[in-house]
């Protein structure tokens, strides 16, 4: 079997929250379900393009309504898990070394790639799992793509992938496009509204008519339905901190999860 992951990121500098990191994951044994179910969503809704969050529009509102309801029920099924890792603008690390500081986005990246989705976790078989992951195209230069990819191969190495027997090749580790990708696409809908719910978009007003925009108006709409559709997964669920872990095991049962990244070494301001 294998584990298939898309990954994307978002707002690297929010208001209150930035580097928002999303993955989704998919067990090759329910992907062809997955993927079908998907692309009938949004041909039935009269997507012909790619659906991104940057796209909702008052005319659009509903046809993204229906087709998140269908992702929401394939994650509610754990046909699918999404995790969701973020950082709070109030919270510094300590004493970084300008290595630390010049690859932020990536040593971050690399956290949320090996602690997300509790993957050290996931196997209970005596069989190896591949893992393949799909980057949204990573914005840097080569050379800092590349090492990446290198650390994420290095988890090979790492004794709670071993053990699990989490194997990862070169060649699944791949930078993709968007909108070949149905995945990424119905991730980056969620992880927008994250992030405008958290950094309140929402009220974000047209400074002349002291008035929210149309698309304002429909984004925060749809941002309160994928709220609800989380709840009723999460009851407990609160948008702004990890969500809840009684054991290890959570982070990979869970169907779906935030992470408010915390560094270990750090400072905190108040306002």
């Amino acid at each position: 079997m294998e584990y298939l992951i898309w990954c994307d990121e978002s707002d690297s500098k929010g208001k209150l929250y930035s580097n928002f990191y999303g993955g989704v994951l998919v067990k090759s044994k329910d992907y062809e379900y997955v993927q079908a179910k998907l692309l009938v969503a949004k041909k039935e809704n009269n997507f012909f393009d790619e659906i991104k969050w940057q796209k909702v529009t008052t005319n659009y509102l509903e046809k993204y309504i229906k087709v998140m309801d269908i992702f929401f029920d394939l994650i509610k099924q754990d046909l699918v898990k999404v995790r969701i890792m973020f950082t709070k603008n109030n919270v510094f690390p300590k004493n970084l070394s300008s290595f630390h500081q010049e690859n932020e986005f990536f040593l971050l990246y690399y956290q949320f790639i090996k602690h997300g989705f509790g993957l050290a976790d996931s196997n209970t078989s005596n069989k190896d799992i591949n893992l393949r992951i799909y980057f949204d195209y990573l914005p840097n230069s080569i050379e800092k793509r590349e090492s990446f990819k290198g650390y994420i191969k290095g988890l090979n190495e790492n004794k709670s992938f071993r053990e699990a027997r989490i194997k990862i090749k070169p060649e699944n580790i791949v930078e993709v496009i968007s909108h070949k990708h149905i995945l990424i696409q119905f991730l980056d809908i969620v992880l927008g509204s994250m992030s405008f719910y958290l950094n309140e978009k929402y009220k974000n007003f047209n400074p002349i008519t002291n008035q929210q925009g149309n698309r304002t108006i429909a984004k925060e709409k749809l941002c309160k339905h994928i709220l609800d559709k989380i709840h009723e997964i999460c009851p407990k669920f609160n948008a702004n901190a990890t969500t809840d872990v009684k054991n290890v095991v959570n982070l990979w049962q869970d169907k779906y999860r935030h992470w408010c990244f915390t560094p270990e070494n750090k400072e905190v301001t108040f306002e």
